[in-house]
């Protein structure tokens, strides 16, 4: 199926609402207590990054099953300032040399963990056939900007250059690297994909093959009219991405009175959409139409195609934010994981050079850009 490639699409004469499912799901979240970040306190923030959920049902209904015959591992990387950073590994139960997927979680850089991402790491492993490292950053408010950003980029140079001497590691392949992240995640891949977009191999050709943008957050000034639109959707609300800014940057739930003029908005480490996308990874970006941060993620694809970048973004109807998450509440979100990992396995099993000319694909519960 085809359908016609564009960036720009018409907003819809009614409001889209959550399919019920999805609404069904997000009411007994906040029913068993799951308080937004603007509504907690500092403690209940960092309570909240022990939460693991069981790996099976019904607990897999929601957040998909775990890769069959994944191992996992644990390892660290060194970061400029002395500290090592966790790093979870995903096997997958094949032969290799396989290539490298780098994935930073989401979570405002304030919440989440990587065994939290333990569902879809490790079926991304199985699935798209890499070796996937989950990277625990440090996170707000103990380590503030660009704390996390140093720690995403440090970790990334660190297993392209030294990597090797990680028996863990021993079949993957070095030269061959895809980024992918959800959210703040994302925001951490695209901020990777630019200050690394030199690192070669060792015969000169790009190791960064790919960056998976996963409704990433990529403008800190917040000025996509998206967060307006939707300030009180399902899941993230406008006071929620203003808690988790004032999280990452100053360490405190409060709004300085000169936000809006803060620098820092505009740092390319903070907000890519502020940096050069010149030669940075062909991206695949992934938006919810009923998410805050649709329009961070829209525009950010524009700003990679003109950069010449080549780009794929698709918006999924009725999809709120964090879907990728919760495959089993939002219908449309299998189509999305589908995506996801035909795009990273194109690009991290190519040749250099081999980009395909970009399918868009069109389903009753999405729609596609190029």
């Amino acid at each position: 199926m085809t359908a016609r490639p564009h960036l720009a699409r018409p907003r819809p004469a009614r409001a889209p609402r959550p399919a019920l499912r999805t609404r069904v799901v997000t009411d007994l979240l906040e029913r068993l207590g799951r308080r937004p970040v603007e509504d907690s306190d500092l403690d209940d923030i960092r309570a909240k990054r022990e939460t693991v959920y069981p790996t099976r049902a019904p607990f897999t209904w929601i957040t998909g099953p775990v890769g069959r015959g994944v191992r996992v591992e644990t390892v660290s990387a060194p970061v400029r300032d002395g500290a090592r950073i966790p790093l979870r590994c995903y096997l997958p139960a094949m032969p290799g040399p396989l290539p490298l997927l780098v994935f930073f979680h989401g979570g405002g850089w304030v919440q989440g963990s990587t065994a939290m991402y333990d569902p879809l790491c490790s079926r991304l492993a199985e699935q798209v056939g890499a070796v996937v490292v989950s990277v625990d950053y440090r996170m707000a408010p103990e380590h503030l900007f660009p704390t996390a950003a140093h720690d995403a980029v440090d970790v990334v140079s660190w297993l392209v250059e030294h990597g090797a001497s990680l028996p863990v590691l021993a079949d993957a392949d070095l030269t061959r690297v895809g980024l992918a992240g959800d959210s703040a995640g994302g925001n951490l891949g695209a901020v990777v994909a630019q200050q690394l977009r030199d690192l070669r191999g060792p015969d000169g050709e790009p190791v960064l093959r790919h960056q998976a943008l996963i409704y990433p957050a990529t403008d800190l000034t917040m000025s996509s009219p998206s967060i307006d639109e939707h300030a009180d959707g399902p899941v993230l609300t406008r006071a929620g991405i203003t808690a988790f800014r004032a999280l990452y940057l100053d360490g405190t739930l409060g709004v300085r009175e000169d936000h809006r003029a803060d620098p820092r908005h505009r740092d390319p480490l903070a907000s890519p959409l502020a940096g050069d996308a010149t030669g940075v990874a062909p991206a695949l970006v992934q938006a919810g139409e009923l998410d805050p941060l649709r329009d961070d993620a829209t525009r950010y694809a524009e700003h990679l195609a003109e950069a010449g970048v080549p780009v794929r973004c698709t918006t999924y109807r009725r999809l709120p934010h964090g879907f990728a998450s919760m495959p089993g509440a939002c219908p449309g979100a299998d189509a999305a994981h589908a995506e996801l990992v035909g795009e990273i396995a194109h690009h991290l099993h190519a040749s250099v050079g081999s980009q395909r000319p970009l399918a868009v694909g069109d389903a009753e519960d999405q729609e596609h850009a190029q």
